[in-house]
């Protein structure tokens, strides 16, 4: 365990270098999160009844988006890792006194909380200031922080270990690019982040709310601005363990299954 950790905190401190790029998204995200608030507003004014979201909710969904988008973006991929199965660099990964899914898990999670670290709290702070009903509301009870908390970590492992089922089966493909832009289009869509989940029609939601992408960040950023409660915040938590759970076991066991029919060549 220590070792992992010790990996762990070379790629964190390696990742808050890069505070220039951290900056320019900084403003990127604002701007985007500023934009999608804006355009939402419009149909809002038109007829806010029809909206299963309160404005208010929304707007706290958008900035949390925004804010953690590090954490929870399917689309972040690390080519180094891809390419090390494709040249047979990975060679050098086996010959380490440490298992592969772990050390690969450990550093997609030094990497995304790198990134989180260095911009979330700018955009969290300045979107907390703006008016009603543009800003960030923050729940009244250290309860729903609490569960908000437990939900957001349930929901970057989660994350993590999808990834990690992509990279595994990279070494049962000859090229991964087609595979990376199918899963992400639909994990991107499927998962709330182009738009809420709650907006989609009726009997599209219900099947979407059971896939695993819907557990990521559409849990933890309803739960914290109000617009999941009740037994339905439950199922979520407990759907969430459920398709980590899922996540951890097939990619340790392509893992397994795919070391044991590896061949490097070359010399």
């Amino acid at each position: 365990m220590k070792k992992y950790w010790s990996f762990f905190r070379i790629r964190f401190i390696r990742g808050l270098q890069y505070r220039t790029a951290a900056l320019s998204g900084m403003v990127t995200q604002f701007v985007w999160g500023a934009m999608e608030i804006l355009l939402f507003k419009a149909f809002y004014e038109a007829s806010p009844e029809s909206f299963p979201m309160t404005f208010e909710a929304l707007s706290t969904y958008v900035w949390l988006q925004q804010a953690f988008l590090a954490l929870y973006m399917v689309w972040f991929w690390e080519s180094e890792l891809f390419n090390s199965i494709t040249t047979g660099d990975v060679a050098y990964e086996l010959c380490r006194p440490v298992r592969l899914y772990h050390m690969w898990f450990v550093r997609g999670l030094a990497v995304r909380l790198s990134k989180a670290v260095l911009r979330c709290m700018p955009i969290l702070i300045v979107s907390s200031f703006l008016p009603a009903p543009y800003g960030l509301t923050l729940p009244g009870d250290m309860t729903t922080w609490g569960i908000t908390l437990l939900s957001m970590t349930l929901g970057l492992l989660l994350i993590v270990a999808f990834n990690m089922i992509v990279y595994m089966s990279a070494f049962y493909t000859v090229s991964s690019q087609g595979m990376k832009l199918v899963i992400t289009s639909l994990a991107e869509f499927l998962g709330g982040a182009v738009i809420p989940i709650p907006f989609l029609p009726g009997q599209v939601r219900i099947i979407v709310e059971l896939l695993p992408f819907a557990s990521a960040q559409n849990v933890p950023f309803r739960i914290f601005g109000g617009d999941l409660a009740g037994p339905d915040l439950y199922s979520s938590l407990i759907k969430q363990v459920f398709w980590l759970l899922a996540f951890v076991l097939i990619g340790s066991f392509m893992e397994k299954r795919a070391l044991k029919r590896i061949v490097i060549q070359g010399g």
